[in-house]
């Protein structure tokens, strides 16, 4: 398989950490998105829909969508799980993944932030305080979510990391890009620390990427 992403990529991220986990070693291509490479006419046939990352497979599948990807690998990579067995824990991680992918990120992704720009007059302080807020009041509800919760361990959900982890954590490095007080979360921060521990998120960390750059 082929794995396209970008080093800053939040939902690339995403990926890399459950291929880690499950030791999936893909061909990697790199789309740099602040040089448009994602609008290039032979990255559009691969994804139409001009974001990172895609995965083709060996028979010429492709799909995106971070989420997707993760499902995909979770049902042709089953060991070790990223989903609970029990059905009411595997509909507990994904509403935990989808406050993160639904609700955060889609709206303070570079694309956003760019059209904030161009077609708002807003510059670099305005694009930030813009993610700020909505990283806030999406971590409020993550963070009243786990905190307390009986279900919550060591992670989002027990004390194995799952797909609810694996959308936190690149959204934490995001967090702290954007200047986000994040003591406002003691249990978002005490589940990144426990998932930064582990070497399949440690690696897969924006920095040591192949096309990594300042």
């Amino acid at each position: 398989m082929k794995f396209y992403g970008y080093f800053r990529s939040s939902a690339a991220f995403r990926v890399r950490i459950a291929m880690n986990l499950k030791g999936i070693k893909p061909e990697l291509a790199f789309i740099h998105l602040r040089r448009q490479d994602q609008t290039s006419p032979a990255y559009t046939k691969v994804n139409p829909q001009q974001l990172v990352p895609a995965l083709v497979l060996d028979d010429g599948t492709t799909f995106g969508q971070s989420l997707a990807i993760l499902e995909y690998l979770e049902e042709t990579h089953p060991e070790p799980p990223i989903l609970p067995r029990d059905p009411a824990g595997r509909a507990r991680v994904r509403s935990l993944a989808m406050i993160v992918a639904c609700e955060i990120h889609p709206i303070q992704n570079l694309r956003v932030l760019n059209y904030l720009g161009t077609a708002y007059g807003q510059g670099d302080s305005g694009k930030q305080a813009w993610a700020r807020h909505w990283i806030d009041v999406g971590f409020t509800a993550y963070e009243a979510s786990v905190a307390g919760d009986p279900h919550t361990g060591r992670f989002s959900h027990g004390d194995s990391p799952t797909l609810a982890d694996m959308a936190l954590v690149p959204q934490v490095f995001n967090a702290q890009r954007f200047g986000n007080d994040l003591s406002k979360f003691p249990t978002i921060q005490r589940i990144f620390a426990a998932c930064m521990a582990l070497p399949a998120f440690d690696l897969a960390q924006p920095s040591k990427q192949p096309d990594a750059e300042p």
